[in-house]
């Protein structure tokens, strides 16, 4: 047999086998696009269903009551078809899901999504470019690098600023962990590489100040580069969550002194609990003086990007070394969208790494750019495309006007909060958070007397039986050590009179534990004089 019999012989049986399958129906290709049209169409009516349905944030569904319907599900028996499929989705997702688009999801940092970004899910999700390399994604590649550098731009870090699209502020906090190490090593321990020689002796040393309201993210990063929780030095902050500029000057001073070395400061732009913004230029200048790696964290904070009138609450953060943006936070972005920012480009190489078959050297030297030379990761999802959509459809503009209005929402609420004689409030909001706890201006109730404790306590029952009931869902904190709860807005659909019902349910349900409580100190009180 020739080589041209064998190959129309492989062609024929490999051809036939393939039709004789109809495995490869489902592979999206220029054979089922009506099909996929179908199955987009019918995914698009359960969506808007459920979103036309939705009348509170959560259905209050405990753990274990859902975990009943997944018994039965046997993921080797398929369903076989679109219509089964979303029927079951229905039932064990969207009917229990919970809804930040809902007006009293006020809970953690879950925005509300702009449609034009979620049109670029389904455009990038159906393409599946993956952005490490040129040859796999081609424009993606440069819409990414676009919009990298139009950030860098909008903070003014200067032209040798880049940067890398991350899966969220953690992995982008790790990174300016990274970074910061292996800086300090390369100029301060004779050329040291980590990348090819491991930790230096010294590393068991090395100190990373942060505020003590930071997000938990700095800690683990320092472990996991091998530093150690106790490798973070937290800094008291002020009044106002902030910190403290004179203590973060105290802090480096007492490491020195007690044999440490300082290698960088994190400061935050929008804290979790508060929204305070850290001193940026006073910290900066510390920095500077002290010869340390600046990393802001602006993963909240960065919704003043676009803002009209509190924009100048970033002033400070162009001149740090590296800076934290989440986009799916407060530019109402889809998970994930996220970026990590550098003031200086060169300093991305100690996370390069040339593989011959992905990104070798010699495509760096003929100009090819290949993202995954600045990336933690190597497959990575096109998630500028969806930012991109917004700023071409939507316009910063209109993104800042959607913050600015969350965040004066938040101070309307702290006015309403601060006249209400039964509700501590912590804090001035600097962003769109606001963190307060109900406490009875009366003393006792019905000979209780009510303690401090009874306060932590009747805030977490507070907080749980709100989510137990759905009707509005709402955080919890800890402040120096009491049970406080937290509003995040971020949906511009609520009003303030949304939260002053959500106020009167709070009240309602604090209330509501003090009777309990008084009840069961009454009854103990009957039967001990039995």
């Amino acid at each position: 047999m020739g080589s041209m019999e064998v190959l129309e012989y492989l062609d024929f049986h490999t051809s036939k086998h393939s039709h004789n399958n109809e495995e490869h129906n489902f592979i999206f290709n220029e054979d089922n696009l009506q099909e996929y049209e179908a199955s987009i169409l019918s995914g698009l009516e359960l969506i808007q269903t459920s979103i036309a349905n939705n009348e509170k944030p959560f259905t209050g569904i405990l753990p274990h009551e859902l975990a009943l319907e997944f018994e039965h599900v046997d993921l080797n028996a398929p369903l076989n078809d679109v219509a089964s499929a979303l029927e079951e989705v229905n039932k064990l997702y969207l009917k229990d899901a919970v809804y930040f688009h809902n007006k009293k999801y006020l809970a953690h940092l879950n925005c509300p999504v702009v449609y034009p970004a979620i049109l670029a899910e389904l455009i990038l999700t159906s393409i599946n470019s993956s952005l490490d390399t040129w040859d796999q994604s081609a424009g993606g590649t440069l819409i990414e690098q676009k919009i990298i550098d139009w950030s860098c731009q909008q903070l003014e870090m200067g032209e040798m600023a880049d940067g890398i699209f991350t899966s969220g502020g953690s992995q982008s906090n790790l990174m300016a962990l990274l970074l910061a190490r292996d800086h300090y090593c390369e100029t301060h321990l004779d050329n040291h590489s980590i990348k090819l020689n491991g930790l230096p002796e010294q590393a068991t040393k090395f100190r990373i100040f942060t505020s003590e309201m930071s997000h938990f993210s700095v800690q683990k990063s320092a472990a996991l580069l091998g530093l150690g929780y106790n490798s973070v030095v937290t800094v008291d902050c002020d009044h106002k969550f902030k910190m403290k500029p004179e203590a973060l000057k105290k802090a480096i001073k007492r490491a020195k002194n007690n044999g440490y070395i300082p290698i960088a400061v994190i400061a935050t732009a929008g804290t979790t609990d508060f929204g305070s913004i850290d001193p940026l230029h006073q910290i900066a200048d510390i920095c500077q003086q002290e010869n340390l790696w600046m990393h802001a964290d602006a993963a909240y904070g960065c919704g003043l990007v676009a803002s009209n009138t509190r924009r100048h609450l970033l002033s400070g953060i162009e001149r740090a070394n590296s800076v934290t943006l989440d986009y799916h936070k407060s530019f109402f972005q889809p998970v994930s969208s996220s970026a990590f920012l550098v003031k200086n480009k060169q300093h991305l190489h100690y996370v390069t790494h040339h593989a011959e078959y992905l990104n070798p050297l010699s495509a760096q030297q003929e100009g090819t750019p290949n993202l995954v030379c600045k990336s933690l990761q190597t497959t990575r999802r096109f998630d500028a495309l969806k930012l991109w959509l917004t700023l071409r459809i939507m316009g910063l503009e209109k993104i800042g006007k959607v913050f600015d209005q969350v965040c004066a929402l938040a101070r309307s609420s702290h006015v309403l909060f601060s006249l209400d004689p039964d509700i501590d409030v912590i804090h001035q909001p600097e962003l769109s958070t606001l963190v307060f706890r109900f406490n009875p201006s009366y003393p006792e109730l019905d000979g209780l007397t009510i303690t401090d404790g009874l306060i932590d306590e009747s805030n977490q029952y507070i907080r749980k039986t709100i989510f137990r009931s759905g009707e509005a869902v709402i955080a919890g904190t800890k402040v120096y050590g009491h049970s406080y709860l937290k509003f995040t807005l971020l949906n511009p659909q609520t009003s303030l009179t949304d939260i002053q019902e959500v106020l009167k349910i709070i009240k309602h349900h604090g209330l509501e534990y003090l009777k309990i409580q008084s009840a069961k100190h009454t009854q103990e009180m009957l039967e001990g004089t039995q």
